[in-house]
C-alpha cells in the first residue's frame, strides 16, 4: 500500500515538482547552515585589551586610571568574577530564552513579525544576545543584506563559542555610557566596586543601560534610567529569577554613584589621547599598565581652572569652550593639555578635544608666510606693502576684496608694521607674490597635515584662514618658529624599554634643512615681540604685553567663530583658543578678547619664578635708520624715523635712496610743513584721509584703473567712474574723445559696452587719462572661494 502511494505521489507532476523543490530548498538550507561550522568565530579571536592604564605625571602624581575606552580596550573579567544578579537581569532583559534557543531565536522573529504586520510597526526586536554580539564586534548598517550579514556572522559565534563564551564577550563590551564599555568598567565606574560585589538594586541599573546608554546615563538621566529598572525587574520576576518583594526593594533601595570623574585626577583629554594614539600603533607587545607622561600636573590644573574661569566670564558673549596646550620648546614635551573646559560635561559636548580638532585658524599662519617671503627674498625687512582698497577678479564669482575685521586702512606700512597689526591686505598681496602652492608647501613641511586639498581650493585665503587646522599642530609650527626652524616632535610619555615612544608625532614632513632659517625666524620673532610696532592694532599696554620678551600671534575666523592666540618666550609655547564647538558665532569676540587673556594668564603663571631670556637678534642683519612710512633712507622732510634691519647685500640700494614718500612744501623755522607724494596705488586710500597733507594733489581717477580689463555678460551692467577728490569747477568725463558728462560731483555710472576705451577728465588746467578694455565674458562660470578672517 505505502509503495503504491509513493508511486502514484512520484507519477504525479505536480507532487513530484513539489518534492522536487522541497528537497533542494532542505539540501539548500542544511548547506547554509552548516557553512559557518566552516569558519568558526573562537574566543581567542575575540580577545580584548584587559589591561586598564595608569598614568602619572612627569614628577610620580597620578593622573588617573583608564578602566574603558572603546569595547576593545576595556577591564575584562570572566564570566564567573560576575555577579549573578548582573546575569540574571541581562539576559532577562535582552534575551529570556539564550540557553535554549540558537543564534537566532525563531518564535522571537515570528512574534515581531506578527506584531508588525498588526500594528503596521515595529513593537519589539529579534535581536538575540548572539546577534546584539555580532553587531558589537562588526557594527552594520540596520537594511536588509547588513541584517543578513548580522545573522550569518551570528551562525559563526555560534558554531565556534559555548553559550558561557558568548556572554562574557557580550558583558564585557556592553555600552554602558560615554566612553565605558562592559559591566566591570561600569561598575567601577559609577558603584567604585568589582563587578562580582553588584548587589540586586545596582545590577538591575546597570543592565538597564544598554538599552539607551546614551539618553540613560545616570549622571545626566537618573529618572529615566529607574524607569528602564523597573521594565528589568519585571523581566526578572516573569522569568522566576526573583519574588515581587525583591523586586520592589531592589527599586526603592538608595543607590550612591560614584563622582563622575571617572578615577581621572587630570587632563582627561590628553589621557584618552595617548591612549588611542597607543592603539593606533598596532603594537605586538603589550602596552605598560602604567604610563609616566610628561604632564606637570600642578600646571594642567592650572590651566584646567584658568580655562574654567576665561569661559565662565565669556559667556555673556556666547562662548562656551576653550582649549589650551602648553609646550617645554627645548624638549618638545607637552607639559600641559585642556581639550575642553569639562571633559565631563555631556550637556556641553565637553569630550570633544579642542586640541585635536580641525578649526580655520584666522591670521595665525601669517609668521609662515612672511618668513618664507623673506627667506626667497620676496619682501625684505624695510619692505613697504599697501594697506588700501584692493580687489581680485575670481571668474565666476563676486570680487574679492580682502578688508580687516575693522574696515580701515591703514595706507602704506612696513612688513613689521603689517605683522605685527595683523593685517590682511598686506599679507594677501604678500601670497600673491609668493605663489599659493609655494606657501602652502611650506605649511606641510611645517606639519599642518590636515590642509590636504590643492592650492587652488584655499586659494590666496590660505594666508587668512580658509583652510583648517588644530591647535596641536599650530603649537607644533610655533615651536619650530621659537627653534629657529629647529623641528623636534613633541613628546607626551617618557620610553618604556620595550617599545619606541607611540605619541612623539616624528612624522613631521620637514626635511630640517628646508626650514632651518635662523636669520628669518628671529626676525620674525622680533616683529611679533615687538609690542610698539603693534601698538596700532592693539595698544602698548594690552593683554600680548607682558613683563618679559614674547613673542606672540593672534587669529580669529569668518564671523568670529573662532579665536586663537599663539606665542611663545624662550623655555615655552602657549597655544590657546576659545570658541564653541558647534561652530556658533561669538558676540564680536576677537583673538586679542577670547583666547589672548587665557594665553596672557598661563605665561604670567609660567614665568612667575623666572624671568626669560631675551630672544637673541638676528644673525648678520645690520640695523639702520629708516623713514617709518616710506622703509627708505630718511630725509629732512620725514616727520618719524625709526630702526630696522637689513640684509648686507641691501646696505648700498638704501645708502642711495633716501625716502620719496615726503616732500617738505614750506617751512617757517619752527616746523617744516609736508605732503605725502605717494604712488597711484593709494590714490582712492588718499582720498579717504580727513588730513590735508595727506590728500593727493591734482586730478586722479581712481576707477577704472589703468590697463583695467571688464568681463560684460549679457545682462546690463554699470561700471563707476570716480575721482579721488571733487573739484571746485565743473568736471568734464571725455571717453574715446567724446565728452559724456559735465558735472560737479566726483563720479558717475557708465553703462558698460565691448571695446577699448580711453578715460579722460578735466577740470581748469587739470587733467588725468586712464584706458581700460571691456571684454564678452564667457557664459560658463568657475566658482572659487575666500574665507576673510581677521586679527
Amino acid at each position: 500500500m505505502n509503495n503504491l502511494i509513493s508511486h502514484q505521489f512520484w507519477q504525479n507532476p505536480i507532487l513530484r515538482k513539489v518534492g522536487q523543490i522541497t528537497c533542494i530548498l532542505l539540501l539548500l538550507g542544511i548547506t547554509v547552515r552548516s557553512i559557518p561550522y566552516l569558519a568558526p568565530i573562537h574566543t581567542k579571536d575575540l580577545i580584548q585589551d584587559r589591561q586598564a592604564i595608569e598614568f602619572s605625571d612627569r614628577n610620580g602624581l597620578p593622573l588617573g586610571t583608564l578602566l574603558s575606552r572603546n569595547q576593545e580596550h576595556t577591564a575584562v573579567v570572566p564570566l564567573n568574577e560576575v555577579s549573578p544578579h548582573f546575569k540574571n537581569a541581562i539576559i532577562a532583559a535582552e534575551d529570556k530564552g539564550f540557553y535554549q534557543h540558537g543564534a537566532l531565536d525563531i518564535k522571537a522573529i515570528a512574534r515581531a513579525i506578527h506584531q508588525a504586520i498588526e500594528a503596521k510597526r515595529i513593537v519589539s526586536g529579534a535581536s538575540t544576545i548572539t546577534m546584539q554580539l555580532a553587531r558589537m564586534i562588526d557594527p552594520i548598517p540596520r537594511t536588509f543584506w547588513g541584517k543578513t550579514q548580522e545573522i550569518w556572522l551570528s551562525w559563526r559565534l555560534a558554531a565556534g563559542m559555548t553559550k558561557n563564551e558568548i556572554l562574557s564577550a557580550y558583558i564585557n563590551r556592553l555600552p554602558m555610557g560615554g566612553n565605558i564599555y562592559g559591566v566591570e568598567a561600569a561598575s567601577r565606574v559609577y558603584f567604585g566596586i568589582p563587578a562580582s560585589d553588584l548587589n540586586l538594586a545596582q545590577a538591575t541599573l546597570l543592565a538597564a543601560l544598554p538599552n539607551d546608554p546614551t539618553n540613560l546615563n545616570p549622571y545626566h538621566n537618573l529618572p529615566a534610567l529607574k524607569r528602564r529598572q523597573i521594565y528589568v525587574l519585571n523581566r526578572m520576576v516573569k522569568d522566576g529569577y526573583i519574588t515581587r518583594a525583591n523586586s520592589d526593594r531592589a527599586y526603592t533601595e538608595k543607590i550612591a554613584l560614584q563622582p563622575r570623574k571617572q578615577g581621572i585626577l587630570a587632563a582627561p583629554q590628553f589621557l584618552f589621547w595617548v591612549a588611542n594614539e597607543l592603539d593606533k600603533e598596532n603594537l605586538k607587545v603589550t602596552h605598560p599598565s602604567h604610563l609616566r607622561t610628561t604632564i606637570d600636573r600642578p600646571l594642567q590644573q592650572f590651566v584646567e581652572a584658568q580655562v574654567q574661569e576665561v569661559v565662565r566670564i565669556l559667556t555673556p558673549n556666547n562662548v562656551h569652550h576653550a582649549a589650551a596646550l602648553v609646550i617645554n620648546n627645548h624638549t618638545g614635551e607637552v607639559l600641559a593639555y585642556v581639550g575642553s573646559p569639562d571633559y565631563f560635561n555631556e550637556a556641553e559636548i565637553g569630550r570633544n578635544d579642542g586640541v585635536q580638532a580641525l578649526r580655520q585658524p584666522g591670521s595665525t599662519l601669517k609668521p609662515f608666510l612672511y618668513e618664507l617671503a623673506l627667506e626667497n627674498r620676496i619682501i625684505h625687512p624695510n619692505t613697504v606693502l599697501a594697506d588700501v582698497p584692493t580687489h581680485y577678479a575670481i571668474p565666476g564669482a563676486k570680487l574679492y576684496s580682502p578688508q580687516d575685521y575693522n574696515e580701515t586702512f591703514q595706507g602704506p606700512v612696513r612688513v613689521r608694521i603689517a605683522l605685527a597689526n595683523s593685517l590682511n591686505i598686506p599679507a594677501v598681496r604678500v601670497l600673491e607674490k609668493l605663489g599659493v602652492s609655494t606657501f602652502l608647501e611650506r605649511l606641510h613641511q611645517l606639519g599642518f597635515s590636515h590642509l590636504n586639498y590643492p592650492p587652488e581650493y584655499y586659494g590666496l585665503g590660505l594666508t587668512l584662514g580658509s583652510g583648517e587646522v588644530s591647535l596641536w599642530e599650530l603649537a607644533r609650527a610655533y615651536v619650530t618658529m621659537a627653534r629657529q626652524g629647529d623641528a623636534i616632535p613633541f613628546v607626551t610619555t617618557f620610553y618604556h624599554p620595550t617599545i619606541q615612544n607611540p605619541t612623539s608625532n616624528s612624522s613631521i614632513q620637514n626635511p630640517k634643512s628646508k626650514i632651518q632659517n635662523p636669520t628669518e625666524w628671529a626676525l620674525i620673532t622680533d616683529m611679533l615681540s615687538d609690542a610698539h610696532a603693534r601698538a596700532k592694532g592693539f595698544g602698548v599696554e594690552s593683554v600680548l604685553a607682558l613683563p618679559f620678551p614674547a613673542a606672540v600671534k593672534t587669529g580669529t575666523s569668518s564671523n568670529f567663530r573662532d579665536t586663537w592666540t599663539v606665542g611663545f618666550t624662550r623655555d615655552y609655547t602657549v597655544a590657546t583658543w576659545v570658541g564653541n564647538f558647534d561652530g556658533d558665532r561669538m558676540a564680536k569676540v576677537s583673538g586679542v578678547m577670547g583666547a589672548a587673556p587665557l594665553w596672557n594668564r598661563i605665561m604670567l603663571h609660567l614665568h612667575e619664578d623666572r624671568e626669560p631670556a631675551a630672544f637673541p637678534p638676528p644673525k648678520g642683519l645690520l640695523q639702520k635708520p629708516i623713514c617709518a612710512i616710506s622703509g627708505l633712507r630718511p630725509t629732512p622732510a620725514c616727520p618719524s624715523v625709526v630702526q630696522e634691519y637689513f640684509y648686507p647685500e641691501d646696505i648700498s640700494y638704501y645708502e642711495s635712496h633716501p625716502d620719496t614718500f615726503y616732500q617738505i612744501v614750506s617751512s617757517d623755522g619752527k616746523s617744516p610743513q609736508y605732503r605725502l607724494n605717494l604712488p597711484a596705488e593709494y590714490n582712492e586710500w588718499l582720498a579717504m584721509q580727513p588730513q590735508p597733507n595727506l590728500a593727493p594733489s591734482g586730478l586722479k581717477i581712481l576707477s577704472p584703473r589703468n590697463g583695467d580689463v571688464f568681463l560684460v555678460y549679457p545682462a546690463e551692467q554699470r561700471l563707476q567712474f570716480k575721482l579721488a577728490t571733487a573739484s571746485n569747477q565743473p568736471i568734464e568725463w571725455w571717453l574715446n574723445g567724446e565728452k559724456v558728462a559735465t558735472q560737479s560731483s566726483n563720479s558717475f555710472f557708465w553703462q558698460l559696452r565691448p571695446g577699448n576705451w580711453t578715460l579722460e577728465v578735466q577740470s581748469g588746467e587739470m587733467s588725468d587719462r586712464v584706458s581700460f578694455q571691456v571684454e564678452l565674458a564667457d557664459n560658463k562660470r568657475i566658482r572659487r572661494g575666500f574665507s576673510v578672517a581677521g586679527h
